[in-house]
């Protein structure tokens, strides 16, 4: 079941769900949601000789992405076919009886900007900024800023509180994210 506004409003004033810093909720409050903005790092790829990766061969990672920051005042642009990483500039702790589900804005989704590619779930028991999976699948190459609205966060209800909290897991590869991390994969 998913929270509706009243509900969110009352898990953050409680410190039941927590956001910091916390966005102005008479615009970022949704009927189920919390809008949440866009970091300032944003991790790109670079184009290289690699002719591949090898999801089981750690080098293959090596040099792969580049690490570029951004002032809320310069603009980043995304263009067709590219794909980065960023996070939200909000950190968010979800407690153990909810999951999160992040979803792009339909503003953004009308230019072709795709805010997660596979990673919208965030565990119950999650701390850090969420991860950003960007890809532009339209025609333009679109600017967006650090500190825009990005995405929307939605919570659901669990059936009951789960037992593997996902900072407790010790398979958990990314705990207490601060900026955008590049795939770990090789660790499975």
């Amino acid at each position: 079941m998913l929270l509706s506004d009243k509900d969110i409003k009352a898990k953050l004033d409680k410190g039941e769900i927590k956001i910091s810093p916390m966005p102005d909720l008479a615009v970022a409050l949704g009927p189920i949601s919390v809008d949440l903005r866009l970091g300032n790092q944003f991790m790109v790829y670079k184009r290289s000789e690699q002719a591949f990766i090898d999801v089981r061969s750690p080098e293959t990672f090596e040099n792969l992405t580049s690490l570029i920051s951004k002032s809320s005042e310069e603009s980043f642009t995304i263009h067709p076919g590219e794909f980065v990483l960023a996070t939200t500039l909000e950190s968010v702790e979800i407690p153990n009886n909810l999951a999160g589900r992040l979803e792009g804005r339909s503003s953004l989704g009308r230019l072709g900007i795709v805010i997660h590619s596979t990673a919208g779930k965030f565990d119950p028991g999650w701390k850090g900024k969420l991860v950003l999976e960007i890809s532009n699948i339209g025609p333009v190459p679109v600017k967006i800023y650090p500190e825009m609205r990005i995405c929307q966060l939605l919570f659901e209800t669990l059936s009951s509180e789960t037992s593997q909290p996902y900072t407790e897991r010790k398979s958990s590869k990314y705990k207490y994210q601060e900026s955008p991390l590049g795939s770990k994969i090789t660790s499975d």
